[in-house]
């Protein structure tokens, strides 16, 4: 089994109080304190199955503008998300599933490309999407994945789990490839690496009751389990990949 990172923006940068102001308010924290930002989702490739863990912007969407004073800049384009999917070696047939973690369109919006694709994704942002018809899989959670008391096996080794908060139905992906290691695929639970390590929510959420149990939850799983910690809005989720780095909290 083998996880790969599908890059499409990079050099982009966010402000502390954007990462970190969920709970206490961005007042709380300085504006010219920037981390590192960018934009990658997954693919897994099991060997009998290509695996898509969120599928990026849908093609032909504008570059976001850089702008003095943006709490989010996601960076330089590298690559459509297509192009970049391409530039892995695989066409949009081979994929079976796409295990989406949140309705927002850099999560979703190439979902139409991939034809013989089964879509997971929570009752909550299927409703949200308006997403119909026998492609998708309304997620059945309801068996616990370590400390997560709601989980749905995909494949071998492949867990979507239920994680309430940044959307009503936001979830996670987590991959045991076989090599002793957790692999966090976890959408937006934060935005920035340095947020997770902070105990820190970011500005973006529909549910903060939910999005607070989720990080404690993502937190202890962590502090458990040698976890690679993917993240899709800041380059230490391409990095950690590439080095196998566990995260430290």
């Amino acid at each position: 089994m083998e996880i790969k990172a599908i890059r499409m923006f990079d050099g982009g940068f966010m402000t502390q109080a954007f990462a970190f102001g969920g709970e206490e308010g961005k007042e709380a924290f300085d504006e010219q304190i920037i981390y590192r930002s960018s934009l990658q989702n997954f693919l897994i490739d099991t060997g009998s199955e290509v695996i898509l863990v969120d599928t990026g912007f849908k093609s032909g969407t504008p570059a976001p503008a850089k702008k003095l004073g943006a709490p989010l800049y996601m960076g330089e384009p590298v690559a459509d998300y297509m192009d970049a999917f391409a530039a892995l070696g695989y066409k949009p047939e081979q994929v079976t599933k796409i295990l989406v973690t949140h309705k927002h369109p850099d999560h979703s919006g190439a979902l139409q490309y991939f034809p013989n694709a089964k879509i997971y994704i929570s009752a909550e942002d299927a409703d949200a999407l308006k997403l119909e018809g026998d492609r998708i899989v309304r997620a059945q959670y309801g068996k616990p994945y370590k400390n997560f008391p709601n989980a749905q096996q995909v494949a071998e080794g492949i867990w979507l789990i239920e994680a309430k908060g940044h959307t009503k139905g936001n979830s996670i992906v987590v991959c045991e490839p076989g090599d002793g290691l957790c692999y966090m695929m976890h959408g937006d639970v934060t935005y920035c690496d340095a947020a997770l390590k902070a105990n820190k929510l970011s500005i973006v959420f529909e549910d903060l009751a939910a999005a607070r149990e989720t990080l404690d939850r993502v937190r202890e799983f962590v502090g458990e389990n040698p976890t690679v910690y993917l993240s899709t809005h800041c380059p230490e989720g391409y990095e950690n990949l590439e080095l196998k780095r566990v995260m430290k909290l």
